[in-house]
Order: C-alpha cells, then sequence, then structure tokens
C-alpha cells in the first residue's frame, strides 16, 4: 500500500499497562514507539521493536515533551537547545534498542504537545529540525502548517498524516484530549474513506477542509483500538487498490 497506517505504541510504563500493541501491530505498517518521556521504559521500548521486527513493522521515535505525568499532552516551554537535547536523548535511546535488533530508524513522529507546538511555532519546528537532522530521517506530521513550511526549508521530509480517531477543527488542528474518547470504528473508516478519495473532511463546525494523506494514524490507547485499525486497514486497502 502506498499509503501507510502508523500507530503510537509502546506506551506502557512499568506494571502499567496501555493499550493492546500485540493486537493492532497485524493491522499497521508503522510503529510510533514512545521513547520514556511521556510513557514507556527500557524494557517496554526493547519489547515493543522486537514485537514490531516479529510483524515486519517498520519503527520510529515518537519523542516527548519531558512530563510523564501529564502523557506529554500539556505545553511546556523549553529553550530550542533544550529541545533540541531532548529529542536526540529519547531518539538516541530507542535507535540503541533497534540496533540491539538489527533494525533501522525509520522515521520520527513527536508526540501529543510537542506535535501541535511544532506545527504552529517555527522555533520549535526548528528545534526539531537541528535532532532530526542527527538522524536524517523523515517527520511525520500534519500538512498546511507551520511545520510544514519550516521542514520544507529546512530540507526535512514531511511525510502527511491523517488522524482516523481523532476530530478536526476549522483551523485544520486536530483536537487532542488528555484521555482520548470512544471512536464508532465504522465513522473511523468513513472518515479515512473520504480523505482518501476526496481530500477532506469535516470539522467538528461541520466544516471541509482540504487534508493531504500519505500516512493514516490511530493511537493504541483509544477505546476499542483494535477493531478502529482493523476496520481503518481493510478501508484503506481497498481505496488504495480500486
Amino acid at each position: 500500500m502506498p499509503v501507510t497506517i502508523n500507530c503510537d505504541m509502546g506506551e506502557s510504563y512499568g506494571l502499567y499497562q496501555m493499550g493492546d500493541d500485540a493486537g493492532i501491530m497485524p493491522y499497521i505498517d508503522l510503529a510510533n514507539v514512545a521513547c520514556g518521556f511521556h510513557a514507556s521504559d527500557p524494557s517496554v521500548m526493547h519489547a515493543t521493536v522486537r514485537l514490531a521486527k516479529e510483524h515486519g513493522v517498520r519503527v520510529g521515535a515518537h519523542p516527548s515533551l519531558p512530563d510523564l505525568q501529564g502523557f506529554g499532552r500539556r505545553e511546556m516551554q523549553m529553550e530550542p537547545a533544550e529541545l533540541r537535547d531532548s529529542v536526540i536523548y529519547q531518539v538516541g535511546a530507542l535507535k540503541a534498542f533497534l540496533d540491539a535488533e538489527g533494525m533501522p530508524l525509520h522515521h520520527i513522529k513527536p508526540h501529543g504537545a510537542l506535535y501541535g507546538m511544532a506545527a504552529k511555532s517555527a522555533a520549535v519546528a526548528h528545534a526539531l529540525c537541528d535532532a532530526v537532522a542527527v538522524f536524517d530521517v523523515p517527520v511525520l506530521g500534519m500538512a498546511y502548517t507551520t511545520h510544514e513550511s519550516v521542514f520544507a526549508e529546512r530540507g526535512v521530509t514531511l511525510v502527511p498524516e491523517f488522524y482516523a480517531d481523532l476530530d478536526y477543527d476549522a483551523g485544520g488542528n486536530v483536537i487532542a484530549t488528555r484521555e482520548h474518547e470512544a471512536v464508532d470504528p465504522e465513522a473511523a473508516a468513513q472518515r479515512v474513506q473520504r480523505a482518501l478519495r476526496e481530500q477532506l473532511v469535516t470539522t467538528v463546525e461541520g466544516k471541509s477542509i482540504p487534508v493531504r494523506v500519505e500516512s493514516i494514524c490511530v493511537h493504541s490507547d483509544t477505546p476499542d483500538a483494535v477493531a478502529i485499525a482493523r476496520r481503518v486497514h481493510a478501508v484503506a486497502r481497498a481505496v488504495v487498490q480500486g
């Protein structure tokens, strides 16, 4: 499939379990593995890399602001150099586990508040570019945003993604809450179908806005995530194959 399906995963921590990574793996192409700053720990990171390897799923780093208690969904003010080094630190940790399993780092996808801040702030987007330059891989992000223009200026490849299980507002922003609300798998599949066929999504205000889709994101912590991933996978495959 030329359009991939990606999932934020590896977000368990110690004895606390988050999401059904094993159940979702058969329906995705890319795993965005948490790097310890919003979720995960060394053992979870390594186990998630191994699970992806078993399923032939490519792995990217999912770095966050240093906000373990808030699951990386609260904005923080950091100096650009501090933010750059924080991302390098997290991606480097995941890359070590990939090296241990003989796998390449495929991409980077910022998590939560960091993702949203980069989409709006040129300073944050440039700090991300400084970190990405160390690893020279594509970055998953949103089209028609500040980070798309900054990435283009800096020569960083952006893979435009579409969210199957999150709503959009009229400004083209995804609406991320502290905890993901339940989503009907069929509604998610229909949203993906329209995005692929028409390059449009309906916002919470009822307005249609343009989207570009090279990868479709599902979240492992959304209720009924496996059913969502299964339906999205089936619909995306049907649309792409005609």
